[in-house]
């Protein structure tokens, strides 16, 4: 069996905004799918048992979730870390409490320092909540990484990421949109959209329980955990990724700042978080659109 270093755990479709962009089509209408809470801690549980360091609790907009505080403790005392990706938009006082656990990181996307262009791609009044948390989680030294979503030529992200700095995010870079669910035009799914490390150590199961290489990839369905156990599933949904998604461009860079591993996302990063770190770069020539490093960073292939 595969060792597996990541469980992404989309735990709901429901989310308040409803972005332009969004891979999975989330929204207001969203729904949980029918993964109970129960099941849900029996995932983490099997997630414990085969040695993943790392369950990210995605969405949807995973505090809309009405289990989410008891979700987020029970995979402490599990003994993983956890990382739950939100839009900030809502923070409940339940998570608030959690977030200072050692083991516990946030990580949320930003789109403009312009109020009203950040809340035109997120189709709703977002942009000063999110900011308000961002200076919350700040405050209280939770360990936060943002990215900026290159989405049009309209919108300023350098500028984005500015403010970000500015605000005292330290984690922070630019990543291009994926032309998936409604940031897509064609009718049928596109792996060339996938950043080709899906099913490398990462695992994720949907709302509905399916499992699948990652949230992008998820037509991409390699089983159910509401008839297989987890441990079943990551043998094949990881020949499945082989099989079906593109490998990686082989492009690795080191940004200066030396970042930390970031789960589920493509940044360099040291290679006992299971990364790949910088072989070679050269200021001189710029990241490749689907390089498994931040867009922001100038870099060359690895020989």
């Amino acid at each position: 069996m595969a060792a597996i270093r990541l469980l992404q755990a989309e735990i709901t479709g429901k989310c308040q905004a409803r972005c332009v962009h969004c891979f999975n089509d989330s929204g207001p209408k969203g729904s949980n799918g029918t993964m109970t809470a129960d099941d849900w801690r029996r995932v983490f549980r099997q997630a414990a048992d085969v040695g993943t360091e790392v369950i990210q609790i995605v969405g949807g907009e995973p505090m809309l979730h009405p289990a989410l505080p008891d979700l987020i403790a029970h995979a402490l005392n599990l003994g993983v870390r956890v990382e739950v990706y939100s839009n900030l938009v809502y923070v409940p006082s339940r998570v608030w409490d959690l977030l200072t656990h050692p083991r516990m990181s946030v990580a949320t996307s930003w789109y403009s320092a312009d109020p009203a262009e950040h809340n035109r791609i997120t189709g709703r009044p977002t942009h000063a909540r999110i900011k308000a948390n961002i200076l919350a989680l700040v405050a209280r030294s939770v360990p936060l990484r943002v990215g900026v979503i290159d989405i049009d030529p309209r919108q300023n992200a350098s500028q984005a990421l500015e403010e970000l700095r500015r605000l005292g995010v330290t984690d922070c870079g630019i990543d291009r949109v994926r032309h998936l669910g409604r940031a897509t035009t064609t009718t049928s799914p596109d792996t060339s959209q996938l950043c080709g490390h899906c099913g490398q150590g990462i695992v994720t199961v949907l709302p509905s329980g399916d499992v699948v290489p990652c949230p992008m990839g998820r037509w991409l369905v390699a089983g159910s955990v509401h008839s297989n156990s987890l441990a079943d599933l990551i043998d094949p949904v990881t020949a499945l990724a082989r099989h079906e998604i593109p490998a990686a461009t082989g492009v690795t860079c080191r940004p200066p700042c030396e970042p930390q591993c970031h789960p589920g996302q493509d940044q360099c990063a040291p290679e006992k978080d299971g990364c790949v770190p910088t072989k070679n770069c050269n200021p001189a020539q710029p990241c490749k659109p689907r390089n498994p490093c931040r867009p922001d960073v100038t870099c060359r292939p690895t020989p």
